[in-house]
């Protein structure tokens, strides 16, 4: 008779033990998925469902108008498109605005932390003050790094 390697012991194969947790109720069992899986396919199916036929009715639906060049033409608030299309910005822009976005995200992880601050530090526990501390320190480095680069300058 054949044997596999793993014959010998069964409870201690990997492989065996991998197909095994792979059968809960979390995969397929017996052919069948699980109940907790179905809504969310359910879902995709609708919001395809609808994207497909959304399309196909603006298609058999919509008017089909003949093209001419100042059909075609860019719409410009009344003005006639001349010239080139959008202003170069200065690379100093996008830098400031980079700083804003990431400062702006530094803020929006602080606010949860300040509104359960009294619960955090109740029985005299200062780890949180501790580690905010620690948050707010590296902010000013950064603050200071961006200053000393010249990030925040209009001048250059």
């Amino acid at each position: 008779m054949f044997a596999l390697p793993f014959d010998r012991n069964p409870r201690r194969d990997p492989a065996r033990v991998f197909f095994l947790s792979m059968s809960g109720p979390g995969f397929y069992h017996a052919g069948r998925m699980s109940s907790q899986y179905l809504p969310v396919f359910v879902q995709i199916l609708v919001a395809i469902g609808f994207a497909a036929v959304s399309l196909t009715l603006s298609v058999l639906l919509g008017k089909s108008a003949r093209r001419n060049a100042t059909k075609d033409s860019a719409y410009e608030c009344g003005m006639l498109p001349v010239g080139e299309g959008a202003p170069r910005f200065s690379v100093k822009f996008y830098l400031v605005a980079m700083l804003f976005v990431i400062f702006d995200i530094e803020v929006v992880f602080m606010y949860p932390w300040a509104v359960q601050f009294r619960d955090l530090v109740s029985g005299g526990n200062a780890v949180p003050l501790v580690s905010m501390a620690g948050f707010a320190g590296v902010l000013a480095v950064a603050y200071v790094y961006a200053l000393k680069k010249g990030a925040l300058t209009w001048k250059n």
